[in-house]
């Protein structure tokens, strides 16, 4: 199966699925940020490649923020999650985490790698 057969509320609810696990506080402006920039990315991988030029904005245009407002947020919730999340997901998912001592991904590694996992878990029903 395809993504873009998967109906919008489906894959939304998977996406929040993997942020929880992962431990994305659901309270952080930069969670919902995440969600719709993970959600764009599965559907189309080319937005990774130019998260600001696309992704970025795109994000703020539908929150009515900026686009620095937008990248600092999902920083913060990425960061946040890399120091309190669950780390055996990280290491499941990353192959490293916070306790191997590595640097916390960036947040186009980030949301390329968990789009990534939606698409490969979609294409695999």
């Amino acid at each position: 199966m395809e993504i873009s057969a998967v109906n919008d509320w489906e894959l939304e609810r998977y996406v929040t699925e993997i942020m929880l696990d992962i431990g994305v506080p659901a309270h952080l402006k930069g969670y919902h940020y995440l969600r719709d920039a993970i959600m764009l990315s599965g559907k189309d991988m080319e937005v990774v490649s130019s998260v600001t030029k696309l992704l970025y904005p795109t994000i703020a245009k539908h929150f009515k923020t900026t686009d620095q407002k937008v990248e600092r947020a999902i920083r913060n919730a990425i960061e946040v999650s890399w120091l309190r999340g669950n780390t055996e997901t990280f290491e499941k998912m990353f192959g490293y985490s916070a306790a191997s001592g590595r640097m916390r991904p960036t947040n186009s590694e980030y949301i390329a790698r968990i789009a990534d996992k939606i698409r490969l878990d979609i294409k695999s029903k």
